[in-house]
């Protein structure tokens, strides 16, 4: 029963923290949580870019999600730690909906409660990466894995 009261209080956390993000105005739709031990299994959609980076370059409003998207998984994490204190690794994956609806993998990744980055690292990207994410980074906007890549 605590396990359940533990997936509650992540996915209401989830919800209530990162309602809103920096970037993006638009929620985090959470795809799937699945509890296997002490390992974790989590998906995601990233949010869009910004309605307001409309009038932007559409370069600005790419990099503005891809920065958003890498905020949100040290989030999540660091979320879904603290609120599942049994758990010790987790595997993310994020998804980014494209203009057909189909869904691409932009970052993956296993993280674990003792891979954290030092406070003093100031880089978003490395960050993530010292956490264990994995993700194509360019001209600060993330790009998709090939189906080869991440089977």
């Amino acid at each position: 029963m605590k396990q359940l009261w533990d997936i509650a209080d992540f996915v209401r956390n989830l919800h209530r923290r990162l309602r809103f993000g920096e970037l993006s105005r638009a929620p985090l739709k959470l795809l799937r949580l699945e509890l296997r031990g002490d390992e974790a299994e989590c998906e995601w959609v990233a949010r869009p870019p910004d309605p307001w980076d409309s009038f932007l370059p559409p370069s600005v409003g790419e990099r503005h999600s891809s920065l958003q998207a890498l905020e949100d998984s040290l989030a999540v994490r660091n979320l879904l730690f603290s609120a599942m204190p049994t758990i010790s690794s987790a595997v993310f994956r994020v998804y980014r909906q494209d203009e057909g609806d189909r869904a691409e993998l932009i970052i993956t990744g296993t993280v674990t409660r003792e891979d954290q980055a030092a406070a003093n690292v100031c880089s978003l990207a490395m960050r993530a990466k010292l956490c264990g994410l994995r993700f194509w980074l360019a001209d600060g906007v993330l790009g998709p894995f090939r189906s080869e890549e991440y089977s």
